[in-house]
């Protein structure tokens, strides 16, 4: 009996003290901003840490304080009303422009789930809505944690799904986001991709070049281009052709390579971006090495990382040169992992056979800048190698690749085989 009550008081005690995780929602003059905050609560006297800033408090009869101090020594505090996984109430900042001023603004918190069992689990997702935009604001459609596969499916860029369906508005339509517990800006986001599979029998194109490959008299050219075009997918034999070709292409017959042109993260605090666009965190890459089998690595910048995967295309060639893909529907299963306190500078993507960064850019020439300072870091990072290591290897071994030119950026890729590389770190 006093080992069973010992216990019982023991595991309260543990319990008392377990770490609780939330997701803070800063309102900033209408502006809002998104917070991880851990608390570990000992009979209602409160410690943790807010966005990594060491906090103190109290919460009894559904009210709490929060003390926080920064980095810079500056000081916040949060009051309001407190549930059980709700938390509502007025901070008090810092004026950003008057040190001797301050400035109340509101917040929310909703409580985040604990992780029923240390095992890596499977999530069946059945979308109902889709994104067209990369934003923080947009609730989660699932919360995951590091080591999950997720299983779910994909629009195509103009709404439709495996059926035929218009299920969205066109303009790359996206499934998500989805939550990874434990991610914070300064991490890095692995996307590994276990299988992309055709579940529909078409897909759709254009017979259009791409302005930013055509020449002045290509140009004059290529006023009647941008018809669609229909192509027949065998799904059982992995081959794509054109519905009804011309005479020349009447033998056109090509193995297929799904990929998702779109993969992101949420931006950082500010507009929400099209999903049409990319940056950073990833977006419409249109990178035809996003495959199955591939890793995809995006840098987090906000609480959760926020997951986004879209705009499948059963076939691209480099570039994307006819504005449109193969775009099609498809069948996902990705499995996310974490490297905490890692920041990378742009997305990364790792083959069984190549290391792969993606510059995005306004110009090919500030692309091409961006993937060759990425795939530099890379080797630094991970590999160990000096800046003249990088130089000499680079200037030896490097692969360039147009990734993308249909979209409002252009992006180029920067590639290296593996079995040149020194073990790593």
């Amino acid at each position: 009996m006093r080992v069973t009550l010992f216990l019982w008081l023991w595991g309260a005690a543990l319990s008392a003290q377990a770490t609780e995780s939330w997701l803070l929602q800063l309102d900033r003059w209408g502006n809002p901003s998104y917070m991880t905050l851990r608390l570990e609560d000992e009979h209602g006297k409160l410690s943790g840490t807010l966005d990594g800033d060491a906090l103190t408090g109290t919460r009894a009869n559904g009210r709490l304080v929060l003390n926080v101090v920064d980095k810079q020594g500056r000081r916040y505090v949060y009051t309001g009303g407190a549930s059980a996984d709700q938390l509502q109430g007025t901070a008090d900042f810092p004026d950003t422009n008057d040190a001797h001023a301050r400035a109340s603004h509101s917040f929310s918190a909703r409580r985040l789930p604990e992780r029923a069992s240390d095992a890596p689990q499977r999530h069946d997702y059945v979308p109902t809505t889709y994104a067209n935009t990369f934003s923080a604001s947009r609730a989660p459609v699932l919360t995951v944690w590091p080591g999950d596969t997720i299983h779910t499916t994909t629009l195509d860029s103009g709404g439709v799904d495996e059926h035929g369906v218009t299920r969205a508005l066109y303009g790359n339509p996206q499934t998500g986001p989805f939550f990874v517990m434990g991610a914070e800006a300064g991490d890095t986001l692995l996307i590994h991709l276990v299988k992309l599979r055709l579940n529909r029998d078409y897909a759709d194109s254009l017979d259009a070049l791409v302005g930013r490959a055509q020449t002045t008299g290509l140009a004059s050219q290529a006023g009647a281009l941008g018809k669609p075009v229909r192509w027949r997918l065998d799904r059982a034999r992995g081959l794509a052709r054109p519905e009804q070709p011309s005479d020349a292409l009447r033998g056109l017959v090509l193995p297929v390579r799904p990929m998702l042109g779109g993969l992101a993260v949420a931006p950082p605090d500010g507009p929400a971006v099209s999903t049409g666009d990319t940056g950073r965190f990833g977006g419409n890459m249109d990178f035809n090495e996003v495959v199955e089998g591939n890793t995809v690595y995006l840098p987090v910048q906000q609480p959760g990382a926020l997951l986004y995967l879209g705009d499948a295309h059963a076939l691209q060639g480099d570039g994307e040169t006819s504005q449109y893909a193969l775009e099609t529907s498809m069948e996902v299963d990705v499995r996310v992992e974490l490297i905490k306190g890692s920041s990378i500078g742009m997305p990364r993507v790792a083959s069984p056979t190549h290391l792969m960064t993606l510059g995005q850019a306004g110009s090919l020439d500030e692309a091409l800048r961006q993937a060759t300072a990425g795939l530099t870091q890379w080797l630094r990072q991970d590999y160990g190698l000096s800046l003249s290591d990088c130089a000499i290897l680079l200037g030896s071994g490097v692969q360039y690749t147009v990734a993308n030119l249909a979209g409002r950026s252009v992006g180029v890729a920067a590639k290296l085989r593996k079995d040149l590389l020194p073990p790593r770190r």
